[in-house]
């Protein structure tokens, strides 16, 4: 992530964190092969105004989006392997050749202090 990502991102978690608004964070821990993101990149899952940052787009991101739909309801956190080896010969552009696993984590506020 760039210095300007990373601010950004850290912006809208304080924005959640002061609204008192539950997200998700999903960050890539581990690749293989060729990948739109690498390792560190992160994106900010918030039910109310949508996503920052990226994990890469296309239908390995929608991937993460479902999962951290699913952390948000549960409250426990999620490892997803995102396959992106789809035959070579396909039209998807999602066809990247690698596999990279996303942790998604959920982010609440703090609690109110007695």
């Amino acid at each position: 992530m760039t210095r300007e990502d990373e601010r950004t991102l850290t912006e809208a978690l304080a924005a959640a964190r002061d609204a008192g608004r539950r997200c998700a964070l999903a960050t890539i821990v581990e690749t293989k092969g060729s990948t739109p993101r690498k390792v560190g990149a992160r994106m900010l899952v918030d039910p109310t105004r949508g996503l920052v940052g990226t994990v890469g787009g296309g239908c390995g991101e929608a991937e993460v989006i479902e999962a951290a739909h699913r952390v948000l309801g549960t409250g426990v956190p999620e490892r997803v392997r995102v396959d992106l080896t789809d035959d070579l010969l396909s039209w998807s552009p999602a066809v990247c050749g690698g596999i990279m696993d996303v942790f998604v984590e959920p982010v609440s506020p703090p609690e109110p202090r007695a």
